[in-house]
């Protein structure tokens, strides 16, 4: 991709908001509601207890955990797909087709279920045709959105379901709703699923090397539609909604249709649009972004070398997450008491100033300890809430804000965010547990958060497992869990963390942060006691 002038890129997630203080009476009240923090009259002893203890009930399952509640998000953005993903067939990096084998492989490893494409705000700019044909044929544009960079279309419609055919996994397509007619989305959706040989769009796949056709799981319907997606009231957008989600037919098997959802607290999206959309969608999705700093889009804070106070005020915006799922889900409860409609998470994440030197629309930046802890606070908050929460897209998968993997040419590395993805790999369709857990706090300054996190999971072949995130950078936290309805005797696992809040992965040292073995806990009398290091994620298996 060709560079020109660099400018700051809008920003296309959720609207400027002020927190103000963050203490523990402004995110208590969610964690109460969903039982994870303190319970009971346990709240003023909690202020000075050293312990944190669980209940976990092995004997009263839960939901399943969707296996695409830890899918990825992948943008036409910066080089989170040229040169991410995408290199090319002639290119020198080892590659299958012209997919990158070392992000092939390393996606493969932590089992990517699903991933979302083509966007993001580009989603409302794209047109189909574009993408599709002879690569020398396919016009180049500009994308306006990120970094003002030409957009050669040499990744389209073919490539992605490429993509998703080496992985394995969910497709999720957003559509243009923000600039295109409903006739190019039905189009679009005819031409990715029509049997082979029986339309005009059919034959013309067939042509272009494809003569099957795919499946579609998931069909974004637009993509933000209160921002950069049109800028739309949510009446408006729900009457839109129910317009494309009307014409688009998949013609190979169920495709369920995500409508574009609110921004983090934005309660009045959601309302109209679950009152006048409700009975046409099968998803909303809900957007929301950890922010150290959140009064100013151009002053989010450093990604690495920030001051504690930065780190304090990351988990507590982190934590907000439970609010919102909460809430949203309440009103979508009023429209949807069976719980048809999923609320869909397709945009979360760390979003910090752009790496120095960099192109500030392609939106860079490192991932450290402190990413790491930030991803398994999510994790255990959408495993609370799996009843309604049955697909998230971490933003994004490769190069682009909290990434799974930064590339450099033929160099890879893999983040502190990665490995915790791949610690949490037996939450994939596995039964959730409820555990009950009452937490220390941790204070830094004006910020007064629980220190302990968790959530539990019987997978598939019967296993028990237990994440505890410890948040507190400085202190390691015991931690006692009594457990009902399981005969486990012993407990290992592992334990992502790091010497400092910011350690990292590079290119020079791809290895400073990576799972270690755990064998520090214990279970006697049916309870198992560990002590949690501080700033760590910890998964234990339970046998």
């Amino acid at each position: 991709m060709n560079r020109i002038s660099p400018r700051i890129a809008r920003s296309c997630a959720i609207r400027p908001r002020r927190v103000g203080r963050i203490t523990a009476a402004s995110l208590l009240a969610p964690l109460i509601l969903a039982g994870t923090a303190l319970s009971g009259g346990a709240a003023a002893q909690t202020l000075s207890a050293e312990t944190a203890s669980a209940t976990l009930q092995a004997d009263k399952p839960g939901p399943q955990i969707h296996r695409d509640v830890f899918g990825q998000f992948a943008e036409h953005l910066g080089h989170g797909i040229y040169g991410g993903i995408w290199v090319g067939k002639n290119s020198r990096i080892p590659n299958d087709g012209g997919y990158r084998r070392d992000v092939l492989a390393a996606m493969k490893a932590i089992n990517v279920p699903m991933v979302r494409w083509p966007g993001g705000c580009f989603a409302d700019e794209y047109h189909w045709r574009d993408g599709i044909g002879a690569t020398k044929s396919r016009p180049t544009k500009v994308n306006t959105n990120w970094g003002g960079v030409n957009e050669d279309n040499s990744f389209g419609t073919h490539e992605y379901f490429g993509l998703m055919d080496r992985l394995g996994g969910s497709t999720y397509v957003s559509a243009n709703v923000g600039s295109a007619p409903p006739a190019e989305t039905a189009q679009w959706v005819e031409y990715m699923t029509a049997p082979q040989g029986t339309t005009v769009l059919a034959k013309e796949r067939e042509r272009n090397g494809h003569a099957a056709p795919w499946k579609i799981q998931y069909l974004g319907i637009g993509n933000e539609l209160w921002g950069c997606g049109g800028n739309m009231r949510a009446e408006y957008a729900a009457d839109l909604t129910n317009r494309y989600a009307q014409f688009a037919k998949s013609a190979n098997g169920p495709m369920l249709k995500i409508a574009s959802g609110p921004s983090d607290s934005n309660y009045e999206w959601t309302e109209a649009m679950m009152r006048i959309a409700g009975k046409n969608i099968d998803g909303l999705a809900l957007h929301y972004y950890t922010r150290p700093r959140d009064k100013n889009w151009a002053d989010k804070g450093p990604a690495l070398g920030f001051a504690e106070r930065e780190w304090a005020s990351t988990m507590a915006h982190t934590l907000q997450m439970e609010e919102f799922i909460t809430k949203h889900s309440a009103i979508m409860d009023k429209y949807d008491p069976a719980k048809r409609v999923m609320l869909a998470v397709d945009e979360w994440g760390t979003w910090y100033d752009p790496t120095p030197g960099s192109n500030p629309g392609f939106l860079e930046q490192q991932n450290s300890v402190r990413d790491a802890v930030v991803a398994g606070l999510n994790i255990n908050i959408f495993a609370r809430h799996a009843d309604r929460v049955k697909m998230a897209a971490i933003a994004q998968m490769v190069n682009v804000l909290q990434a799974m993997l930064l590339t450099d040419g033929a160099r890879m590395v893999k983040t502190p965010t990665y490995w915790v993805f791949d610690l949490y790999k037996p939450w994939q369709g596995a039964t959730s547990l409820p555990i009950t857990l009452t937490s220390p706090w941790y204070h830094k300054d004006e910020v007064a958060v629980p220190a302990v996190s968790a959530s539990a999971v019987r997978d598939a072949a019967g296993q028990v497992h237990v994440a505890l995130v410890n948040l507190d950078p400085n202190r390691a936290m015991p931690v006692s869990v009594a457990m009902t309805g399981l005969q486990a005797t012993q407990a290992s696992g592992r334990i992502v963390t790091g010497p400092t809040m910011d350690a990292h992965n590079s290119f020079d040292s791809p290895d400073a942060v990576t799972p270690q073995p755990f064998a520090d806990a214990r279970i006697a009398g049916g309870t198992l006691s560990v002590t949690v290091p501080a700033k760590s994620v910890l998964v234990l298996d339970l046998r």
